[in-house]
């Protein structure tokens, strides 16, 4: 069974920073629903997320994981249209 993302671990992601280390790889939020989220939207919308998250809501605003993104030139934060930097597309 697939552990759940705590409101714990998102607020650690956000103090970690933007990029993996190590490799420095561009990192980006994953709602339940699907959508991406950068850093910065995340930052704005701390406390929704972290209220989202640990009332297991369905407003959109509940962060399911952080990944890389890897090679999505394309690939914007579905809150504020802010491009989401990849890894290698550029």
């Amino acid at each position: 069974m697939k552990k759940e993302y705590t409101s714990k671990e998102f607020t650690s992601q956000l103090k970690a920073g933007a990029y993996a280390w190590p490799g420095g790889y561009p990192l980006y939020f994953i709602t339940k629903d699907g959508a991406a989220l950068s850093f910065d939207a995340a930052k704005e919308n701390r406390q929704l997320i972290t209220e989202s998250i640990d009332n297991d809501c369905n407003d959109g605003w509940q962060v399911v994981c952080c990944d890389v993104n890897w090679e999505d030139g394309e690939l914007n934060c579905d809150h504020s249209g802010e491009k989401i930097e990849s890894a290698y597309a550029e």
